[in-house]
């Protein structure tokens, strides 16, 4: 798995555009990679909800959720399908609206200088050992393509938004997936 820096797109990544995404302020770099975890609707996997989410194209009709949450404005730079399969939103050069209100050592507004990758999954229920693999493979090409980021620099948006946010929860397995980042970036 390769980045294209020229281009600030995964090579491997589907690509489908988000409008919810702007420029990350003068001279900012990611410095941060935050995990998510998203399932739409609340606790079911696969279907296009979430890619239509992202996109601003979510039928509030299907489900009474997502009339709820129609009207939202959110996106990442990436989503990793319980398969495995692997989306791309945004840019990595530009600042994707994943984290919302934020803190990361002292600085607010996780967005400015971080990446975002959704894990389609709950707090409650195991993620897939392809995600797992799948993420191990995106950090450490990240990595290799921003000097800034590293795998130390990884972070649930629990972390940096706590109080506020779960996910990606209890059933995130931090331990495996650092022993599978720290194989992918030998």
């Amino acid at each position: 798995m390769q980045v294209d820096v020229e281009n600030a797109l995964l090579r491997n990544a589907k690509q489908v555009a988000s409008p919810n995404c702007d420029a990350r302020p003068a001279g900012m770099e990611a410095e941060l990679i935050v995990v998510h975890g998203i399932s739409l609707p609340p606790g079911e996997f696969g279907g296009p909800w979430i890619e239509r989410l992202f996109t601003n194209a979510l039928p509030s009709d299907v489900h009474p959720y997502f009339a709820e949450i129609g009207g939202l404005r959110v996106s990442s730079h990436l989503l990793v399908a319980r398969d495995g399969a692997l989306t791309q939103f945004v840019k990595f050069t530009e600042r994707a609206w994943h984290a919302g209100e934020s803190y990361y050592n002292g600085r607010s507004a996780c967005n400015d200088f971080s990446i975002g990758v959704e894990l389609e999954g709950v707090d409650t229920l195991a993620y897939e050992a392809a995600q797992y693999d799948t993420l191990a493979e995106v950090v450490a090409a990240l990595c290799d393509a921003y000097p800034r980021l590293s795998p130390d620099r990884l972070v649930g948006h629990s972390d940096i938004s706590p109080g506020r946010k779960t996910d990606p929860g209890p059933a995130f397995d931090w331990e495996r997936a650092r022993r599978c980042i720290a194989a992918a970036c030998r």
